[in-house]
């Protein structure tokens, strides 16, 4: 490229929400510049979702297969990563190759520069030291990037991060996982499931603490018998790497051994890099600041894992359909982030929806919770072997509706569907208590937990 381009819309950032506006704006006829960095489609499809739920479904089946004894005769496993890491390689990534994917935005009639990008003033951009001019505006997309906390040496050793145990050709003898939240414990289990001696470390009391208490005392027992050795309450005050092995120093005095060391806790947004400054925006931030309609400032929207409203592939896609029919001048809602929703795909999975309960009490809301135990549902004593789960729900009492549900359970992901429909539509609890549940379901739990609510 030479001299200024000049495009209606630049997207920096092609993750999913940002491939998701550029290819949606160009198939509307818009001249659409695309920028990304390193690979269009961003983690979700190359490091996050879409290969960590292959490692899951690999390392489910084989739990599923121990299952088999007591149940359905007997049972013999041989874990073998070979197939989950050509899977990887071959079904979701193309080898981190993200050719195709280029070529199917280029073939909705979009541009693409590989680079990374900075906004230099209103509508403009700078990218591989040329500018660019958008007539309408510009979208951020850029995403996150793994964090780790500051721990005396572990900068100065090759920890990995999720990107390194997704690419993993075989798995380590033994794992040290820092971070108990919902990476942390889905990468902590499936390497455990194939033989790996893993030990999780979480800083905090409880393993999954953005979550319902009960969650993390739902999941902890089970990781253990599992093999997994959970340390919550613990802080790492040192790290280092002596010849092939590493080593965590807790604050207890106790060092932890092992091949390998995940640090998971957590991503954030570097606003820093962006040249938010250039149009009237803080690059200090930890997020950019958006109205419904995902506008960041005139003629510029802001979506996906930086504008603070959750780092999942879904929100992305939510934000990123609304700024581009803002783009396009259609008229339509505001975003809503009443009924986000949320899925830890541990086994079992553990998803949620809306508001916690302490998160309502501290919204000041007039707070009643229902629970009840999935063994103890029909289904749940059917399913037997793996059958460990809960419903809990928080309701405002004095609006009559759902505020946020916790689905825990075999399919715990795939039940909430109806906890965040009732929490988005505002379905009052006795229409809720009214409804025909189907017999026997998981979700059928939930008729259960709503008498609990009293």
């Amino acid at each position: 490229m030479s001299g200024q381009q000049q495009a209606d819309v630049i997207v920096i950032g092609l993750g999913p929400g940002g491939e998701h506006v550029a290819g949606r704006l160009a198939e509307a006829g818009l001249d659409v510049i695309g920028i990304e960095a390193e690979l269009v489609g961003g983690e979700c499809p190359y490091w996050g979702c879409i290969p960590s739920k292959m490692m899951i479904r690999a390392g489910n089946l084989l739990a599923e297969t121990r299952r088999v004894p007591g149940m359905a005769g007997r049972s013999q496993v041989a874990p073998d990563w070979t197939p989950v890491a050509h899977r990887i390689r071959d079904e979701a990534t193309d080898d981190w190759n993200d050719q195709g994917a280029v070529d199917r935005f280029t073939g909705k009639g979009g541009r693409f520069i590989r680079g990374r990008a900075r906004l230099t003033g209103p509508r403009r951009v700078s990218v591989n030291g040329q500018g660019l001019t958008a007539r309408r505006g510009v979208v951020i997309a850029t995403g996150t990037r793994p964090t780790a906390p500051f721990v005396p040496g572990l900068a100065e050793v090759p920890y990995w991060t999720n990107r390194d145990a997704i690419a993993v050709r075989e798995p380590p003898e033994s794992l040290l996982v820092l971070g108990g939240g919902a990476i942390g414990l889905e990468l902590a289990q499936v390497f455990a499931r194939f033989g790996t001696a893993v030990t999780v470390v979480e800083a905090l009391e409880r393993l999954l603490p953005i979550e319902e208490p009960e969650a993390g005392g739902l999941i902890a027992p089970i990781l253990e018998r599992e093999g997994i050795e959970i340390r919550t309450g613990a802080r790492a005050v040192g790290a280092e790497q002596d010849g092939p092995t590493f080593t965590l120093h807790l604050d207890g005095g106790e060092p932890l051994t092992a091949e390998r060391l995940l640090v998971a806790t957590g991503r954030r947004a570097d606003l820093s890099v962006l040249g938010l400054d250039t149009v009237g925006l803080d690059p200090g931030a930890r997020a950019i600041p958006t109205d419904g309609q995902l506008r960041a400032a005139d003629g510029l929207w802001a979506i996906g894992d930086v504008t603070g409203h959750g780092a999942f592939t879904h929100v992305a896609m939510y934000e990123a359909e609304i700024a581009a029919r803002d783009i396009l001048g259609d008229p339509g809602p505001e975003a809503d982030y009443r009924a986000l929703p949320r899925v830890t795909f541990t086994d079992p999975e553990i998803g949620a929806v809306g508001l916690t309960e302490q998160q309502a009490r501290d919204d000041g809301l007039n707070v009643r919770t229902g629970i009840t135990q999935l063994p103890s549902s029909t289904r749940g004593w059917i399913h037997k072997a793996g059958n460990e789960g809960f419903i809990k729900l928080v309701a405002d009492a004095d609006r009559g509706v759902l505020v946020g549900a916790t689905s825990a359970g075999p399919t715990g992901g795939e039940a909430l569907y109806g906890l965040a429909v009732a929490i988005q539509a505002q379905v009052p609890l006795d229409r809720m208590r009214h409804m025909i549940f189907a017999y026997p379901t998981f979700h059928r739990a939930v008729e259960a937990a709503l008498a609990d609510l009293g």
